[in-house]
């Protein structure tokens, strides 16, 4: 752009945007997806154009007098409230092939020319624009609303989907998923170990993830006197009590929302804390900044996306995956009633749906349960976290190219995706589909419909709203712990699909240099296609689907952006785990064992002493099972990490044939059941944090 065209484009903003409709001609019309079929009186889809009122130097230029003026004062329209835009239909329900930015009462007029912002901090209405395109392909190719030929005959409308809860149903809900059932049903049958499991859970709480818990057994005890108008159910002051002062939590230094004294603003920025509760740290904003002003629209500076990292912690990193299953059942409770705290600090009360069994596919490709795909590929490869046919699609894209102009964004030809995706379904697992014949936007959009027609949401019914709720948080940081909490709440077989998707999407974005998909393009396609279900735009009004746009591109944006922090488990979560196996073990030894005993049992158990005494010695022992050498000792130094320690093993073992990448360093027993070590963990660190664990190589269990 030369300079005299920047001194022109100066002080011009977009104060609104008005569209019209321009019938296609019926040569040109569209053929559904394959899961979904338009019916016989269903409107051609059509063009959509229009164009921005552009306000220069103070002074708005409107091509239309109808136009109220008090719209101009609005700098940008997407995130606002959609009653304030111009001739806003009063209908709650689209019609098929419209969207909100589609005013039939809007006239022709001639639009701005512009470019593209290649920025990725913020979204801005240029690039929403693909958003709608988005929503428009897919409603015309039936995919947004409800379910046709691939649902299956007297199958449960998909209204049926989501319930709202009754009052106190979502607290009751809630608790019994947090596993405190007993906190407000006394009638439960009495089971000493599932109190004392209550007991040890509780006690490891922080004090608002304690008030989270309390305000919820407060508010359905409220609700079940009133519903029975008895007074037998557990009283919340004899669940909590008031910390002495000695036991009040420090209460951080001003300055920071990790709770850390500032140093320097980059630091605050960019440096995310996972040693102390996210909700702790929320709560010390809220008390530094009473007067809290969310601001998540386009133009906000907190919309710009810094480049967080973690503290360095020198016990290692603990991702998904490298825990037992029993401890990822106590890290899911304890991430529940962290995320409910975060979300309490900031004064949002979220509203989950209960999920509604509905009639759905036993098998088949398109519009069939996650955990039933995984299923019927378990049966041809044990193991798989990822359905054959979304990896086979990525792949094939990826094989393609990644340099396509438009991939993502420009819709394959939808006669041929109903087409492909007929036989897709008939000839995919008999390996006859002919794939080298599958061209690269076909395949992306056989891709984007694989998502869209699951029969519930990728992002479960459950938690949609709560990852929508995300955009009320007042900071980016906040917002990014609140995605991480949610990301480790997703059922396994959900998390380890979307993990699938978004690293996908970061090697779309890696070639954006010529195919043009950018964070932000690449955001706006997708998130219709996350977030649109079957049935979603029959639920909503176009109010809300409006104002949804931009907050649900944030959420894809945010994701794909921090993908490598949102798939870890905070180490705060970690240490609340080990708190709870070491109480769980200490009542155990004190209520089974009495002293005699407890002196047999340290003479049967020799290795426990030999492991503290080759500890003591600047030594640990090192167990392979699993491999020719079973053992060996290893010479604790200050610098010695997880990795050096798998090398100098396969150093002395030839015969391992398993490669490097397989290999882990497991952390066993002790104050944790298992856990995989990530490379750079300081062993002397750790040993510290755990000294009764013990040390095995193994190939990874993931």
């Amino acid at each position: 752009m030369s300079r005299q065209q920047q001194q022109q484009s100066q002080g011009v903003v977009l104060t609104g945007y008005h569209s019209n409709a321009e019938l296609l001609p019926n040569p040109g019309r569209r053929a559904p997806a394959c899961p979904a079929a338009l019916g016989p009186e269903a409107p051609a889809p059509s063009r959509r154009t229009g164009h921005y009122t552009v306000q220069q130097n103070q002074t708005t230029h409107h091509g239309d007098r109808h136009v109220p003026s008090a719209n101009t004062s609005n700098t940008k329209t997407t995130g606002t409230d959609p009653s304030s835009l111009p001739n806003p239909r009063p209908s709650s329900s689209p019609k098929p092939g419209s969207s909100p930015r589609h005013s039939p009462n809007s006239r022709p007029r001639p639009r701005p020319t512009y470019q593209r912002c290649s920025s990725q901090d913020s979204l801005d209405e240029l690039e929403m624009d693909d958003y709608w395109k988005e929503v428009e392909n897919i409603t015309s190719s039936g995919g947004g609303a409800g379910r046709g030929e691939g649902g299956g005959e007297g199958e449960v409308p998909e209204e049926e989907q989501q319930k709202i809860p009754e009052e106190g149903e979502q607290e009751e809900a809630w608790l019994t998923e947090a596993g405190l059932a007993r906190l407000f049903d006394d009638s439960l049958a009495a089971d000493l170990d599932q109190e004392e499991d209550n007991a040890v859970f509780l006690s490891t709480l922080t004090r608002s993830q304690a008030a989270a818990v309390e305000r919820r057994v407060t508010t359905l005890q409220q609700t079940l006197l009133r519903r029975r108008n008895r007074q037998h159910v557990p009283d919340v002051r004899d669940i909590f009590r008031p910390p002495e002062k000695d036991e009040e939590p420090s209460k951080p230094q001003e300055g920071s929302e990790n709770g850390q004294k500032d140093t320097t603003s980059a630091e605050t920025e960019t440096e995310l804390n996972v040693e102390v509760a996210f909700s702790e740290q929320a709560l010390n904003y809220r008390d530094n900044h009473q007067r809290l002003k969310v601001n998540t629209g386009p133009s906000s500076p907190d919309d710009k996306l810094p480049n967080f990292k973690l503290l360095r912690d020198k016990t290692g990193q603990t991702r998904i995956g490298d825990l037992s299953p029993l401890d990822m059942k106590k890290v899911r409770r304890l991430v529940l009633v962290e995320s409910t705290a975060l979300f309490d600090t900031a004064g949002i009360d979220l509203k989950p749906h209960k999920a509604v069994k509905v009639k759905t596919k036993e098998s088949g490709l398109f519009g069939v349960p996650l955990t039933t795909l995984l299923d019927q590929d378990h049966r041809r490869a044990p193991g798989t976290k990822v359905p054959f046919l979304l990896q086979r699609l990525i792949s094939h894209i990826e094989d393609e190219g990644l340099d396509t102009e438009g991939l993502l964004r420009i819709p394959g030809a939808a006669t041929r995706v109903k087409s492909l995706c007929q036989e897709l379904e008939s000839s995919f697992y008999d390996g006859m589909f002919p794939w080298q014949q599958l061209k690269q936007h076909d395949a992306a959009s056989l891709l984007k419909l694989f998502i869209r027609e699951l029969p519930h949401p990728l992002l479960t019914v459950e938690y949609l709203n709560a990852f929508i709720a995300v955009n009320k948080l007042p900071t980016k940081k906040q917002q990014l712990q609140a995605l991480n909490l949610l990301v480790l709440l997703l059922p396994e077989a959900n998390r380890d699909t979307l993990k699938a998707l978004v690293e996908f999407f970061q090697r779309v974005i890696d070639h954006q240099a010529n195919n043009k998909m950018t964070l932000n393009n690449v955001s706006v396609i997708m998130a219709p296609n996350v977030f649109m279900f079957k049935g979603f735009r029959s639920k909503i009004t176009e109010q809300q689907e409006f104002s949804m746009a931009t907050s649900t591109a944030n959420i894809v944006r945010l994701l794909i952006r921090y993908q490598n922090l949102l798939w870890t488990i905070p180490k705060f979560i970690v240490t609340q785990v080990r708190q709870q196996n070491m109480e769980s073990q200490r009542k155990l030894n004190k209520e089974r064992a009495m002293r005699k005993l407890l002196k047999k049992i340290t003479t049967d158990k020799p290795s426990d002493k030999a492991v503290a005494e080759e500890s003591s010695q600047g030594f640990i022992r090192v167990q392979a099972p699993q491999f020719s050498k079973v053992s060996m000792a290893v010479q604790l130094t200050e610098e010695l990490q997880a990795a050096d320690v798998l090398t100098r093993f396969l150093s002395q073992d030839s015969s391992v044939t398993v490669k490097r990448e397989e290999l882990c360093l497991y952390e066993i027993g002790g104050n944790i059941k298992e856990r995989c070590l990530d490379g750079e963990t300081y062993m002397k660190d750790l040993i510290q944090l755990n000294p009764s664990a013990e040390w095995v190589i193994k190939a990874v269990q993931r």
